[in-house]
């Protein structure tokens, strides 16, 4: 018997407002396709949560027992500045600014977001398809729009017929919008005198001569439309219909809007069973804004190199802080925020270590089953982990009252404390043991640590000296994961343990 069949999990669905009990369309299988990042700068802190947030959901769903292919892209053209239907590439822009070919934009930028969500300790997606790599598909989706005489071309660019697909369907199904409400807000842009209406969306657009990315195809060489991208690659590996889509809450209006209507004029079936949006990140009661300075990437996150930063915070220390809260409200970053979940998180992991060394009795003053009950309720409730976060600390304190002997517990009822913690701290809430918290009774490590950390030091130096910045800045990056921090000084390179 699979873990999912005795659990009733709910998800809040965007589309119902509500609440739901989740059913995958095929028995003991879920297809979850996550909008991914369009790769021409750094990934920054609001995006990371948004891809923890849905890391947890994948790693609970793969906890009960599901098999999940978990499908999230990467946007490597078609998305234009301001999300805008004109105007420059990002990534071509980027390119043209950095003297650099768009690809080369692309890779450094995609390695970079890897490297990051590796650190965060995230799992890798089952697959993870790029917008260049499915142009064929999309013309072929466009091609099935026009013949359905829900898209028209215009001197090369195809547009969505908004108006003609909300005859039948509802368009601002997601959002809740209303198209009359769209008509009556809009304002006349620079080149929307060509379309029918303007709230149609390009399927397809011309590529001017400066335009760096360009593909053939029957309207002309162009680049498809950025919404497009998502609904090819998510239907041709999840299918026409699909369980889970997720993104951030950005991406409800008018992206997710547009996959919605684009999914069903080119298969007439409702793409999404369960719409899921994660909500923004603030910093110091404010939002996130390069131009303020009111930002933090996550390398300057993981360094404490940033103004806003007392010192640096491990990734797995900011990982925690993000599941504390639901991953539907809105998070405020800040270094006292910071600093208290390090506390707490030191705290957890204490506890975990330290129950192998409890005392056991004949008795249990803790219903261990019914605290593990409690634990699947709170994931079972839309992912709730700050619930279950709060669980584990009941735990917590119940192992603290046993080491101060005024609680008991039994061999058996030990066993299934210690593999239900690390089951929710490690497996399902994706976090990483500190390597130098450890138990007094666990034998000194130290100096052991100290000849290893020495040896990595000197393969980072011979990589520096060698000019492989790649594998100097990962040797870095990894020792930062496990909270050994690399400071270079004019007598050599030092480190020190974070926490």
């Amino acid at each position: 018997m699979k873990l999912y069949e005795s659990q009733e999990l709910k998800i809040y669905n965007s589309l119902s407002g509500e609440k739901e009990l989740f059913k995958p369309i095929v028995e003991g299988h879920v297809g979850m396709y996550v909008c991914g990042p369009t790769v021409y700068n750094n990934v920054h802190l609001g995006n990371c949560r948004t891809f923890i947030s849905f890391d947890l959901v994948y790693r609970y769903l793969k906890h009960l027992g599901y098999k999940v292919r978990y499908v999230r892209n990467i946007t490597d053209a078609g998305h234009l500045e301001n999300d805008a239907e004109e105007g420059e590439d990002r990534i071509a822009k980027k390119a043209r600014l950095e003297e650099l070919e768009p690809m080369e934009i692309v890779q450094k930028y995609t390695v970079d977001f890897h490297d990051i969500l590796r650190l965060f300790n995230n799992y890798a997606p089952s697959i993870e398809p790029t917008a260049t790599g499915h142009i064929v598909e999309q013309i072929e989706a466009i091609k099935t729009i026009i013949d359905r005489g829900l898209a028209y071309e215009v001197n090369g660019n195809v547009y969505f017929d908004v108006i003609k697909y909300n005859k039948e369907n509802h368009y601002g199904i997601l959002s809740g919008r209303k198209i009359e409400e769209l008509i009556a807000n809009t304002r006349t842009l620079t080149g929307q005198s060509e379309k029918k209406n303007p709230q149609d969306f390009a399927l397809w657009k011309k590529a001017e001569p400066q335009h760096i990315m360009r593909w053939p195809s029957p309207w002309g060489v162009g680049f498809p439309g950025w919404h497009l991208e998502c609904t090819v690659m998510s239907s041709k590996y999840l299918g026409d219909s699909f369980d889970i889509h997720g993104g951030g809450m950005d991406l409800k209006f008018p992206h997710h809007e547009c996959e919605i209507a684009q999914g069903k004029a080119v298969s007439g079936k409702d793409p999404v069973n369960y719409w899921m949006h994660a909500n923004m990140l603030t910093l110091n009661g404010k939002k996130m804004a390069k131009s303020t300075g009111n930002n933090i990437l996550p390398r300057e996150l993981f360094t404490g190199e940033n103004k806003n930063l007392s010192k640096a915070y491990a990734p797995s220390v900011a990982r925690f802080f993000m599941l504390q809260a639901n991953y539907r409200s809105v998070l405020d970053f800040s270094d006292e925020a910071l600093q208290a979940a390090e506390k707490a998180y030191i705290k957890l992991l204490e506890a975990i270590q330290s129950i192998e060394y409890l005392e056991t009795s004949n008795s249990s003053t803790i219903e261990v089953s019914k605290w593990k009950s409690n634990c699947y309720k709170a994931m079972n409730d839309d992912f709730n982990s700050p619930v279950l976060i709060a669980h584990l600390f009941e735990a917590v304190k119940f192992i603290n009252n046993v080491k101060a002997e005024k609680a008991q517990i039994t061999e058996s009822d030990k066993k299934l404390l210690q593999k239900t913690m690390q089951d929710f701290t490690f497996d399902v809430l994706g976090l990483k043991p500190l390597q130098n918290i450890k138990h007094e009774n666990a034998g000194n490590t130290s100096k052991h640590i100290d000849g290893l950390v020495e040896i990595l030091i000197e393969l980072r130096n011979k990589a520096r000296a060698d000019k492989d910045f790649k594998t100097a800045d990962l040797i870095r990056d990894q020792l930062l994961a496990e909270n050994i921090e690399l400071k270079d000084t004019k007598d050599g390179t030092v480190f020190n343990m974070t926490n």
